[in-house]
């Protein structure tokens, strides 16, 4: 038994040293092998292109020698994840991405920043770009189907041995505590550039990595690992050397495969890495047409079947022709050359300065996806420097979107996109603008967040709402240039000087078309923004009493202010023909007063908000507490009128009325009914009513009291005041004076609870008029109505009969013919 155990082992220790040995030897004789046959063209040399991922057959073999089963090689140095790499892994894909496409941004970013560096350390030192291929700072992506492996590489700064176990071992080697202590805190997460968190974003599709990189101080190695725990590094012998440099190699998992399409990656980088600094470039299909060599068996049979001798030398002198000019045909064929990805300019990154008006319009488009010909309407250029650093493009565009006001707060519209480093991050970060700026698009691209973290975690960093803070101001100051800079906007007296000069055509109503679409967000804004309600307010534009049709702003209005007017009077309505008409206008327009008219619903919750403006109070002149000038007779007049306004208001006790006032606001009208100064207008009340969820009884208490108003000055309230004192029981002035309250009341806004009550009235009015007795009543119908039915039902019943027989009903006669004759 001990012999037999023995010879075992000698035989396992035998084979142990013999298979290296036999490895040896076949890779040798694969080497000798391919010597011998002349290398075929590779790829790039046909096409004349780019050097980088080649194609040739050799590569071909080795590759698929070393990587077919996925496994670390056996002669490669181990290593272990000193953290437990399932929890690793989890809190990478649960905790900080929310999506799998990422993986390429993050792989991309890193190899933009190994371009960074060598091109950095050039700046001394020019030697350390090589020479040829090597020297071209570009990124290439390349994918093979058929081995579900996709390739990314740049000529970057490149990675010794040394740098491979450390830069892919960081998170690893910090432990995961340490980690999630790191990612929780405010610390820095910033790892980009040491393949950190990034760099293991890729086991989101991949269930084996290749990491081949090249330092311009060590000779070329491979770093490889399936994520089980284990990493190995090992001298490469068998790869193509890359120069300098780092190609990553995905082999990716199969629910991933949709990741081997060209136009997956196609959309991923325009995505994501748009506006990386260095070309990106993708090696991709496209069919083209050549011209090949017709087949003999192609000719017609006529030309076979000839036999005269005629034609025979005919065709002898043909061939001979043929044999200059060979036949030829076209045939689609599929053709690989490298295609650019990444075309668009970052012009941020440029001096506002050196920026043209065009490039601004085509990034403008290429931003927004908007490819009409229309320029947005303004645009904004900035750094912003100090504890947070970033670059920000802002553009107004040429119309709103054509559901920018639809679920206004149900809704996350952000048209801002986020980038840091050049690399997207997200556009779906609302915290950068708020809610009522969001109609803005444009970027922000930040070398102060940190790149690597979700967009949950990126939302709580501190510096974002610096940067928001930021922008609001630089967004709210472009819309005033914008305002500024249109000849329309500009003051009465600077008028003569904007038409001498002749400037800014182009310019000229641009505020208006700018307030005819996105009016509605500054009024948002100032009803949202408490902070920047002032701001807000200088952009709002309206018509009003004396504005001639065109829009006009607060500090134009306050300008043209009366004298000693203190308030600034405003009507709210559902338009400007109504509110040109309102009885509350009368007497502020007799005496020069300039009321602005308010037609947008909003406009309700604007002024609950925007209560006074450069020392200015606001007032509702549809509601109590509007100051006209001074009355010397107002306390004569009140006198006068007490008994009639008494009665009056004894009179509508049923109709829910505070008080009967003497009004100092009507002119021509005999009476209006004003409400409460903190409570609903008119419109409001019927705003509100509209509401598809209203509840009547729950808006009772927000409606304000009513007051009716009379014109002391009116004939009809003089007449009224007359039979008032003389009989104050008698009905038909109580009819009277019901009567003008309840058309009071539909002349000021309101809506009536008893339309038929209303209606009654009138037409009791009407009788009075045309001196009919008010007993009078519509006379009843005439009873010969049932005797036309009664012989309609007798021709509808003759239609039932068969086939259709109409027999009109006669009178019985005594040979009337039995059903047999019939």
């Amino acid at each position: 038994m001990r012999k037999r155990t023995l010879v075992s082992v000698l035989f396992l220790f035998s084979l142990l040293f013999l298979l290296p040995d036999q490895g040896r030897k076949l890779h040798a004789n694969a080497e000798d092998s391919s010597d011998e046959v002349s290398d075929p063209p590779k790829v790039e040399e046909k096409l004349g292109g780019h050097g980088g991922l080649s194609t040739d057959s050799d590569v071909v073999h080795r590759e698929s020698e070393s990587i077919s089963k996925k496994s670390l090689r056996s002669n490669a140095e181990k290593f272990e994840f000193q953290a437990e790499v399932s929890r690793l892994m989890d809190i990478i894909i649960n905790s900080l991405y929310s999506n799998k496409d990422i993986f390429l941004r993050e792989l991309i970013s890193n190899a933009s920043d190994a371009l960074d560096k060598i091109r950095f350390l050039a700046l001394t030192d020019k030697d350390v770009l090589g020479e040829g291929d090597t020297a071209k700072l570009e990124i290439q992506i390349k994918l093979d189907k058929a081995k579900k492996i996709l390739s990314i590489r740049d000529r970057g700064i490149g990675m010794t041995k040394e740098d491979l176990i450390k830069n892919l071992g960081t998170i690893a080697k910090s432990g995961t505590s340490a980690f999630v202590e790191k990612m929780q805190s405010s610390g820095d997460l910033n790892l980009i550039g040491q393949f950190g968190v990034g760099f293991y974003s890729a086991y989101l599709v991949a269930d084996y990595i290749e990491v081949i990189s090249k330092h311009n101080d060590d000779i070329q190695h491979v770093w490889e690992s399936k994520a089980d725990g284990k990493f190995a590094v090992s001298e490469d012998t068998w790869n193509e050397p890359l120069g300098r440099g780092t190609e990553i190699r995905l082999h990716l998992r199969d629910e991933a495969g949709e990741y081997l399409e060209e136009s997956k990656l196609k959309d991923l980088v325009k995505r994501y890495s748009e506006f990386i600094n260095f070309p990106i470039n993708l090696w991709a299909s496209k069919e083209v047409e050549t011209e090949v060599p017709a087949e003999e068996d192609e000719t017609t049979e006529e030309e076979t079947e000839t036999t005269s001798t005629e034609e025979e030398k005919e065709e002898d002198a043909e061939e001979e022709d043929s044999d200059k000019k060979q036949k030829t045909k076209k045939v689609k064929e599929t053709v690989y050359e490298w295609e650019l990805l990444n075309d668009v300019k970052a012009i941020w990154l440029r001096s506002p300065k050196e920026v043209t008006e065009e490039e601004y319009t085509k990034f403008y488009h290429s931003l927004a996806k908007d490819f009409s010909d229309e320029k947005p309407m303004a645009w904004s250029h900035f750094n912003a420097e100090g504890d947070v650093e970033f670059k920000a493009v802002l553009y107004v565009p040429p119309k709103a979107a054509h559901d920018q006001y639809e679920s206004y707060y149900n809704t996350n519209k952000a048209n801002l996109k986020l980038y840091v480093r050049r690399v997207f991050i997200s556009d779906e970060f609302d915290e950068l603008l708020p809610k009522y700026l969001s109609f803005l698009k444009g970027l922000v691209d930040s070398d102060t967040l940190p790149l690597n973290v979700s967009r949950e975690m990126l939302q709580q960093h501190s510096s974002l709402k610096t940067i928001k803070k930021k922008l609001i101001r630089k967004a709210l100051d472009m819309i005033r240039k914008l305002a500024e800079e249109d000849p329309d906007e500009v003051h009465d007296d600077d008028k003569k000087d904007v038409e001498k000069s002749g400037e800014n055509d182009e310019k000229k109503g641009q505020y208006t078309k700018f307030w005819n679409e996105f009016g509605k967000s500054i009024k948002l804004g100032i009803i949202e923004d408490a902070s920047n309600r002032n701001r807000l307010a200088k952009l709002l534009r309206f018509e009003t009493t004396k504005s001639d049709g065109k829009l006009t702003s607060l500090d134009q209005y306050i300008k043209r202010m009366k004298k000693g007017q203190k308030d600034v009077f405003y009507i709210t309505g559902s338009s400007k023909e109504q509110l040109e008409k309102s009885p509350f206008l009368e007497r502020l327009i007799k005496k020069g007063y300039e009321v602005i008219f308010f037609t947008d619903p909003v406009d309700e919750y604007l002024m609950q908000y925007l209560m006074d403006y450069e020392d200015k109070k606001f007032q509702n002149v549809s509601k109590e507490g509007l100051k006209v000038g001074k009355d010397s007779k107002v306390k004569e007049l009140k006198e006068a009128f007490k008994e009639l306004t008494k009665w009056w208001k004894e009179s509508l006790a049923s109709e829910n009325v505070d008080d009967v006032k003497i009004s100092n606001r009507l002119a021509d009208t005999p009476c209006v009914v004003v409400t409460s100064k903190f409570g609903w207008s008119a419109n409001m009340e019927r705003i509100m009513q509209s509401q598809t969820l209203s509840d009547a009884n729950k808006q009772a208490y927000m409606r304000g009291k009513r007051v009716l108003e009379i014109n002391p000055r009116h004939p009809i309230i003089k007449e009224l005041k007359e039979r008032v004192a003389s009989d104050p029981e008698d009905e038909s002035v109580k009819e009277t004076a019901q009567l003008m309250y309840q058309t009071a009341l539909i002349e000021s806004g309101f809506i009536l609870n008893d339309p038929k009550d209303f209606a009654g009235r009138i037409y009791n009015s009407v009788k009075s008029s045309l001196k009919i007795s008010p007993d009078a009543v519509a006379e009843e119908e005439v009873e010969a109505e049932e005797t036309e039915t009664s012989e309609e039902a007798t021709e509808t019943k003759s239609d039932d009969l068969p086939g259709g027989l109409n027999i009109e009903a006669e009178p019985v006669e005594e040979d009337t013919p039995t059903k047999d004759e019939l």
